[in-house]
């Protein structure tokens, strides 16, 4: 241990001379100061700053490996990075790169609601508890990043095709109306009627007698289906 520090005190007072005679080339050559814990590869004065010679190329010592190069700190990279580039990895000698960050899940929020909570049996005028359906639908869309809304109109099988097909779209307008009124983008809402077409009680009310129990049992079929689409 007295030899490797007379020898490395030596070295010192060589590179002092070697600094004398070739000041230019020292200054433009930063400072290289190591954590001075383990096993340290380069020769260090009192600073802890790595020796260089007169050209900038730091001093080794005889506990120098590529190993120890690449592991002995100088602040948060390896003291290698600046003494021997060519032989640390590249890697070790860069900051990483922060992962981005991942592109927001779109959600998409399929609600059924039932038309006579909306409106009256056979009408597309919005009732007063179908509006607070509403409300709550739009305070949910602005805590999005909206897409789109598709509101989606649906009738029992009393009636005419055609006239429930006017009714379903009416029905789906009426809800798209009401949504652009509460500050929903209309450009984000789009409507479809699709009349008798898409039952949902099957056939279980096929032997339901009188036309109010009729009505009831096809309740369900009586809907509007609004899906939302966006992302948190």
């Amino acid at each position: 241990m007295i030899k490797q520090t007379k020898k490395q005190m030596l070295m010192l007072a060589a590179i002092a001379s070697i600094g004398l005679s070739a000041p230019s080339a020292f200054a433009q050559v930063n400072d290289v100061v190591v954590a001075g814990q383990g096993e340290i590869p380069y020769v260090i004065d009192a600073r802890n700053v790595v020796a260089r010679s007169g050209t900038g190329l730091c001093w080794r010592t005889g506990y120098w490996s590529p190993a120890a190069a690449s592991t002995a700190l100088a602040g948060e990279f390896p003291v290698g990075c600046a003494c021997d580039s060519d032989i640390v990895p590249a890697d070790k000698c860069t900051k990483p790169v922060a992962a981005a960050a991942p592109a927001p899940k779109p959600t998409a929020d399929k609600i059924k609601l039932s038309a006579d909570a909306l409106f009256d049996f056979d009408k597309a005028v919005l009732k007063p508890e179908g509006k607070t359906k509403l409300n709550e639908l739009a305070a949910q869309s602005k805590s999005l990043k909206l897409e789109v809304i598709l509101a989606v109109g649906h009738t029992d099988r009393f009636g005419s095709n055609a006239y429930n097909q006017r009714l379903s779209e009416r029905r789906a307008a009426a809800v798209k109306t009401y949504l652009v009124s509460q500050g929903v983008d209309a450009n984000r809402v789009y409507t479809e009627g699709k009349g008798e077409t898409q039952p949902v009680t099957g056939n279980k009310c096929d032997n339901v007698r009188g036309r109010a129990a009729q009505i009831a049992c096809l309740q369900p079929d009586r809907r509007v289906e609004v899906e939302v689409i966006g992302s948190k």
